[in-house]
C-alpha cells in the first residue's frame, strides 16, 4: 500500500469512530459505541501517540533547557517564572488518557482471540509507553481504576513506583504474548506505521521500554530488589533497539497530513512559519557551539546559520525578555534547509527534516546509551563505553538522515564522529575513556543522551537530569552554564521545578482523587533531588 493510502484508512476510523472518541474518553459521560475493529483502531491509536511524542518534546523542551522565548513576544507568563497553576498541562494528560482508551479497546477487542495476538501485544507495549510518559510527568496517577467508563468515573491515584513495576510486568507478558501467538494475522505498514510488522523490532522495543524503566528505578534503594531480579531474568539474547522507532504512516504536506513536529514548529501547510516566538538556549547551543563542547557536525544541521558570523543563530536564555533575538527571517531556527517561498521549501537534515518526516518514539542513540549506563552499573555484562560510543554515533546518523530516512548525500557519520572526538579531546563527555569515576562516567552517558534527544524527545533530557542532575548546572551562571530561566521564582538550589501540576480536569472531575503538589517541593519518585 502507498504510504498516503493509510490516510484513506485512518478516514474509515474517523468515521467508525466518531461515537467511540467520547465513548473512550476519561471522566466524561460515555455513549454507545459503535463498531470498530481493532484492526483499524490500533494503526490510529500508534499515530496519535506520535502526535503525543511531539507534545511531550515541547513539554520537555521549555522545562530541559532546549528551548527559550524569543524577543518581539510577550505572554509568557508562567513559563518564565516556573509559577504553574492547575490546567497549565491539562492537554498531556488529557490526549494521554484518551489515547490510552484506545489502545484499551484493541486489547479488550482482541484479548484471547486466536489470530489477532500480534495486535493485542503491540497494544499493550504502547500502553506501557504512555503510562510511563504520564508517571514521569506527573507522578501518582490513576491506573488500576482508568480506562473503565462508568465503572470508573473518579478513578483512585496509584503509587508511581508500584505502576513501574507493573508495567514491567507487562512488557514481560507483552512479549511472551508475541511469541506464543498462534496462527497471527501479521502486522504490515497499513495495520503498523511504527515497524511495519517486524515483531522482532517490536519485542526489542518492549525490551528497550523496559530497560528505560529499570533504570530510571535503579536509584530508589527500596526497589533495589526488585531492579537486581528483574535484570537477571531479562532475556538478553533478544536485544535493544538498533534502528530508531519512528511512526509515520504517510505523513505529507499535500493533503495537510503533516508530521506533528514540523506542523508545530516548521512551516503550516499554507508554507507560513509555523512559530517565531521560541529560539534555542544558550544551554543547549552550548554543547555544539564551543561554550562547553564543540560539535560541528549535528550543529550545523539542527540548527539555522550556525557556521554564520554576520547572521548567526539567535538563542537565548530562558526569561530573558530585555534583549532577546529574535527569529532569523521566514526560519525556524531548528530548520536548516532552503526556504523559497510558501509552495518552495527544500527538505533537510536535522531536527526538521521536512513535512513527510517520520516521528521518532525512541531514537537508537537513546537505547544505547541506556545500555551504557545499565554496564556500568553492572546490570548488563559489556563494555559500557562500546554502548557510549554506539550511542553517539546513532545520534550523528538520526540527524544526518533526510526525510526519506536515508543519510544525505555529502554526509559521512564515521568520519564526523572521529572529528567530534578530536575536536573535545580532552573532555570525558565526550571520550569518556578519560572519565575516572563512575560519576564522571555517568556524566558523560547522560550528557550525551541529553545532546542526543535535543528538540526530539526533549521530555527524556528532563527525565534524566532530574534524575541525575546531568548535564550540569549552574544556577549563579550565565545562560551557557544556567539551565534555569532568569526569571525563576523556584525555591531550589537549581532554580528549577520538579514536576509540572496535576490538571484542572481532575480538579474538576475526580476531586476526591485530585492531588494538590507543590512543583518546587513534590518529586516524582524516582528524583532523589
Amino acid at each position: 500500500m502507498k504510504k498516503n493510502s493509510i490516510y484513506w484508512l485512518f478516514t474509515l476510523v474517523v468515521l467508525a469512530m466518531s461515537s467511540c472518541d467520547n465513548y473512550l474518553d476519561i471522566n466524561t459521560n460515555p455513549n454507545s459505541a459503535t463498531g470498530a475493529s481493532a484492526q483499524l483502531v490500533l494503526p490510529q491509536a500508534i499515530v496519535s501517540s506520535a502526535g503525543l511524542s511531539s507534545a511531550y518534546n515541547n513539554y520537555g523542551a521549555h522545562f530541559g533547557g532546549y528551548m527559550a522565548n524569543a524577543g518581539g513576544f510577550s505572554g509568557f507568563g508562567n513559563l518564565l517564572n516556573y509559577n504553574l497553576v492547575t490546567g497549565d498541562y491539562n492537554g498531556l494528560w488529557v490526549s494521554t488518557y484518551d489515547n490510552l482508551e484506545d489502545f484499551k479497546y484493541v486489547i479488550d477487542q482482541t484479548e484471547g482471540v486466536e489470530g489477532l495476538g500480534y495486535f493485542n501485544a503491540t497494544a499493550k507495549i504502547m500502553t506501557a509507553m504512555n503510562y510511563a510518559r504520564l508517571v514521569d510527568a506527573f507522578g501518582n496517577v490513576p491506573y488500576t481504576e482508568a480506562l473503565k467508563g462508568n465503572e470508573g468515573r473518579t478513578p483512585k491515584y496509584d503509587d508511581a513506583a508500584t505502576i513501574y513495576q507493573d508495567l514491567v510486568a507487562k512488557l514481560d507478558a507483552a512479549i511472551a504474548a508475541i511469541d506464543a501467538a498462534k496462527f497471527p494475522l501479521a502486522l504490515n505498514s497499513s495495520s503498523d506505521p511504527l515497524f511495519a510488522g517486524n515483531m522482532t523490532s517490536w519485542k526489542q522495543y518492549a525490551n528497550t521500554l523496559k530497560l528505560r524503566l529499570l533504570i530510571r528505578m535503579s536509584g530508589v534503594s527500596a526497589l533495589s530488589s526488585f531492579v537486581t531480579t528483574k535484570f537477571a531474568a531479562m532475556d538478553k539474547t533478544l536485544g535493544f533497539l538498533s534502528t530508531d522507532a519512528i511512526v509515520n504512516p504517510g505523513y505529507t504536506k499535500q493533503d495537510g497530513k503533516q508530521n506533528p513536529t514540523w506542523n508545530t514548529w516548521g512551516y503550516t501547510v499554507a508554507g507560513a512559519l509555523a512559530n517565531s516566538s521560541r529560539i534555542p538556549t544558550q544551554f543547549a547551543f552550548g554543547f555544539y557551539k564551543g561554550q562547553k563542547l564543540t560539535d560541528n557536525g549535528r550543529g550545523s544541521v539542527i540548527y539555522k546559520n550556525f557556521t554564520s558570523t554576520a547572521t548567526p543563530t539567535p538563542v537565548n536564555q530562558l526569561g530573558n525578555e530585555s534583549n532577546a533575538p529574535t527569529i532569523i527571517t521566514n526560519y525556524s531556527t531548528w530548520y536548516t534547509g532552503t526556504f523559497s517561498s510558501a509552495s518552495s521549501i527544500s527538505n533537510a537534515l536535522g531536527v526538521l527534516k521536512g513535512p513527510s518526516m517520520g516521528q521518532p518514539l525512541m531514537l537508537a542513540a537513546e537505547s544505547h546509551f541506556l545500555q551504557a549506563e545499565a554496564r556500568l552499573k553492572g546490570y548488563l555484562a559489556g563494555d559500557f563505553a562500546a554502548s557510549f560510543d554506539q550511542g553517539i554515533t546513532q545520534s550523528f546518523t538520526y540527524l544526518y538522515k533526510d526525510v526519506t530516512n536515508v543519510v544525505g548525500a555529502g554526509k559521512t557519520v564515521a568520519a564526523d564522529v572521529a572529528t567530534y572526538k578530536a575536536d573535545n579531546a580532552a573532555s570525558y563527555l565526550v571520550n569518556i575513556g578519560l572519565a575516572t569515576t563512575p560519576e564522571q562516567r555517568l556524566e558523560a552517558i547522560i550528557t550525551q543522551k541529553y545532546i542526543a534527544v535535543n528538540m526530539i524527545n526533549s521530555e527524556e533530557g528532563w527525565n534524566e537530569f532530574r534524575r541525575t542532575t546531568y548535564p550540569k548546572t549552574n544556577p549563579a551562571g550565565n545562560g551557557y552554564t544556567n539551565i534555569a530561566s532568569n526569571k525563576s521564582n523556584s525555591t531550589r538550589a537549581d532554580k528549577l521545578p520538579t514536576r509540572i501540576l496535576y490538571p484542572s480536569s481532575e480538579q474538576s472531575y475526580n476531586s476526591a482523587n485530585f492531588k494538590t503538589v507543590n512543583q518546587f517541593a513534590d518529586l516524582i519518585f524516582w528524583d532523589p533531588n
